[in-house]
């Protein structure tokens, strides 16, 4: 599984997110690979209409429905037909309270992924409350175009895999090399911004990081 984070980058908004959704289904065909574009709010339809394959947002807020003028809410995502969302995201991140009161109330079907920091954190939250999938992003490798979280960051890969057998992780990946290491370490998954998005050959970068799951 590739998780796709479009984020608001100039190459993934508008006309361009539809251009890489296409890549992403074009890909995930011939691979294999579930490929899941993650995408804004605005541009999560017209992505789901061209997908043909799940669909995830970037962010939701803490409420379900009401009064709440500009909050995302995620039953009203379930309910146009997209299909989860990422909580907690190290750029979008929320308190534990926020946190735990979401998925109390969090759509039947609607899959989570909350981004956690810290192996202290994977254990509280494994405990007390269930995501559908943990992802492990660390900030201070998020973007970096020479480090990932593979490279630096693999024995905690390994000790929070037996934490969650639904471990997902990203920050800097950007070869097979990284991949094949993730999941050799226990991950299900990957998570891809930058390395796919803002690459010269998007395709090419996302073709090159699904094989690391065809070996």
């Amino acid at each position: 599984m590739i998780l796709v984070n479009f984020k608001v980058y100039e190459e993934s908004f508008g006309k361009k997110a539809i251009d890489l959704a296409k890549i992403c289904l074009e890909v995930s065909k011939k691979s294999g690979v579930e490929i899941i574009p993650v995408v804004g709010a605005l541009d999560a339809l017209r992505v789901k209409e061209v997908s043909r394959g799940r669909v995830f947002l970037q962010d939701v807020g803490e409420y379900m429905e009401g009064a709440k003028t500009g909050s995302v809410s995620a039953k009203a995502a379930k309910a146009l037909g997209i299909d989860g969302s990422l909580i907690n995201h190290s750029e979008c991140r929320k308190k534990p309270g926020t946190i735990r009161k979401m998925l109390a109330n969090w759509p039947k079907g609607f899959v989570s992924v909350l981004c956690l920091q810290s192996l202290g954190q994977i254990e509280a939250w494994a405990k007390n409350v269930k995501s559908d999938f943990v992802a492990y992003e660390p900030k201070y490798l998020i973007g970096n175009k020479e480090k990932s979280v593979a490279s630096e960051e693999s024995k905690m890969i390994k000790k929070m895999a037996e934490k969650t057998k639904k471990l997902l992780v990203g920050a800097g990946i950007r070869q097979k090399e990284d991949v094949e290491k993730s999941l050799e370490m226990g991950a299900v998954g990957i998570l891809v911004a930058s390395g796919v998005v803002k690459a010269k050959d998007p395709k090419k970068a996302l073709v090159a990081l699904t094989g690391a799951f065809c070996v």
